[in-house]
């Protein structure tokens, strides 16, 4: 059996969409990698693989193209009215992350499809802060990473699951081994709550 460590190897990620012939039935319309993978300038070994995106809410469906196929086009955040499901790969954090200053952080950031989304600022619990107006699903496949806060980190390994509603927040992998997480992020809208919305 394949061990997990090489299940996302580089950010390849197998994966089987869905469609429907000419009569309407139920058939594979692609199998393969997902063809869209960016890495992270400051995280050697981070991959992010985008595995689909919807436009709108309620989604079409039916025999459109791939909206992934772009490869180098992977925002960050879900598109307005969509959302997004993607896999990331995150290696055990450098010592170089910790240097980073906030022009660094915004620019690491936007080279991964985030522009506007670092908060980091000189006194921040971590350089990859980072906040979108969205929900998101993160579902943590393998090994272990912190979910850094404001004020307050939980660790979370394999099986755990966080619900992260427009929070700022960074990911820190402590750990001597990679951590996969799978994200599903559905566009949202920041209620009165939410301080600095």
């Amino acid at each position: 059996m394949e061990n997990k460590q090489n299940m996302y190897r580089n950010g390849q990620v197998r994966r089987v969409v869905t469609g429907h012939d000419a009569q309407g039935r139920a058939v594979v319309s692609s199998d393969g990698m997902a063809p869209n993978v960016i890495a992270h300038p400051h995280r050697p070994g981070y991959f992010s693989t985008q595995l689909w995106t919807t436009f709108a809410t309620p989604a079409p469906i039916g025999n459109e193209a791939d909206p992934t196929a772009e490869a180098g086009k992977m925002p960050l955040a879900p598109p307005a009215g969509g959302s997004v499901v993607r896999v990331v790969d995150f290696p055990p954090e450098s010592d170089a992350v910790k240097t980073l200053d906030s022009e660094q952080a915004k620019a690491a950031f936007d080279a991964i499809g985030g522009h506007g989304a670092s908060t980091f600022q000189a006194g921040a619990r971590h350089p990859f802060m980072h906040r979108t107006e969205s929900i998101d699903y993160g579902i943590v496949l393998s090994g272990e990473i912190y979910l850094v806060l404001d004020e307050s980190e939980v660790l979370v390994k394999a099986g755990d699951v966080v619900v992260q509603r427009g929070t700022n927040h960074a990911w820190s992998n402590r750990s001597g081994a990679h951590c996969q997480v799978l994200f599903v992020l559905i566009d949202g809208k920041f209620g009165p709550d939410c301080l600095g919305a």
